[in-house]
């Protein structure tokens, strides 16, 4: 086993990132902080609409998008590749609503159908222009945040400046903060009834492709430094696991705001230590928090739905006993 796992080092492990080499850690966890609190916050409202798989289907339909912006502009330029993404991601979101809405195909499979069809499309226009098409499909698809210091530095002063990439996606974050806080009401009730939003003056049908296409910004943002595939768990594993320990939506919200910084900052220390891929070390530590939630959540753990089968089991009815007595 000692040949697959590195011995572990607390010093050059844990003490080491943020003495020698703090100024790239910093900006790596800072990163995976903003791509984590943006999804996460952004997931809890899918997850409440049973709607989880649609950034799934949006960080794989922003293939074609990447493909066609790149053929249109010839250039490999941030906005170009982010305008032609955003685009795809929109098409998804309302190629799913008009599938689902206009026949007699379920939500799931309307998700389905939507994103494997403009993914293939994706990948039959790098197929067929492979040769103009200068794309790195990995790093469309698995991202690679380890590179997010070498981004252009933004100047915030004279003496400080932050990489586009981290200035963008905490812009980002900021924005989806104050949508969450604004509009929370709005959020709330069409995510649970859209019927009784509707009878309280609430356009759900506005809200709903407002969220959907802020989602979109959200996940184009994102999958440039987590990948598209990885940011789909950034989607929905820091608000799963705040789900498992608050049935109130305020504190769910701030308790995926906590997993993300805890995974972000886990992930720097476990990718330093096992020599792997940051995006995926912060994944990873995010499935963990996940899972110690699921066993020791004192509403629905695993432990404490247990104790409650236990004592059922050891406590004999009422009629019993007194018959007894």
């Amino acid at each position: 086993m000692s040949e697959f796992i590195p011995p572990f080092d607390w010093q050059q492990h844990v003490i080491a990132p943020w003495t020698e080499g703090f100024g790239a850690n910093i900006l790596i966890a800072l990163m995976g902080f903003f791509v984590a609190t943006a999804c996460g916050l952004v997931g809890n409202y899918l997850m409440m609409r049973r709607m989880a798989l649609v950034g799934d289907a949006i960080s794989h339909s922003v293939l074609p998008g990447i493909a066609i912006a790149f053929l249109l502009s010839k250039s490999r330029g941030t906005l170009a590749m982010f305008l032609g993404a955003l685009v795809a991601g929109v098409v998804t979101t309302i190629l799913i609503e008009v599938i689902h809405k206009k026949s007699r195909v379920k939500q799931d499979a309307a998700i389905g159908i939507a994103f494997t069809s403009l993914f293939a499309v994706g990948v039959i226009i790098i197929s067929m222009f492979a040769s103009q098409v200068d794309l790195d499909q990995e790093c469309v698809l698995y991202g690679e945040i380890a590179f997010v210091p070498f981004g252009d530095p933004v100047k915030l002063s004279e003496t400080f400046s932050v990489p586009l990439p981290v200035l963008r996606m905490g812009i980002v974050a900021v924005i989806t903060l104050a949508f969450v806080v604004l509009f929370y009401k709005q959020l709330l009730v069409s995510s649970f009834d859209a019927g009784l939003a509707t009878s309280l003056g609430i356009n759900a049908t506005f809200v709903h492709y407002a969220l959907m296409c802020w989602l979109s910004i959200v996940v184009v943002s994102a999958f440039e430094s987590v990948g598209a595939v990885l940011v789909v768990a950034m989607l929905i594993l820091p608000g799963a696991t705040a789900f498992m320990l608050s049935h109130r939506l305020p504190v769910i919200h701030a308790l995926t705001v906590l997993v993300a910084a805890l995974s972000s900052l886990l992930g720097v220390h476990l990718a330093t230590w096992l020599n792997c891929s940051m995006a995926g070390a912060m994944v990873v530590m995010a499935s963990f928090l996940f899972a110690l939630a699921w066993v020791f959540s004192p509403l629905e753990g695993l432990l404490v739905r247990w104790i409650r089968q236990r004592r059922t089991h050891l406590e004999p009815p009422e009629g019993i006993v007194d018959g007894v007595k």
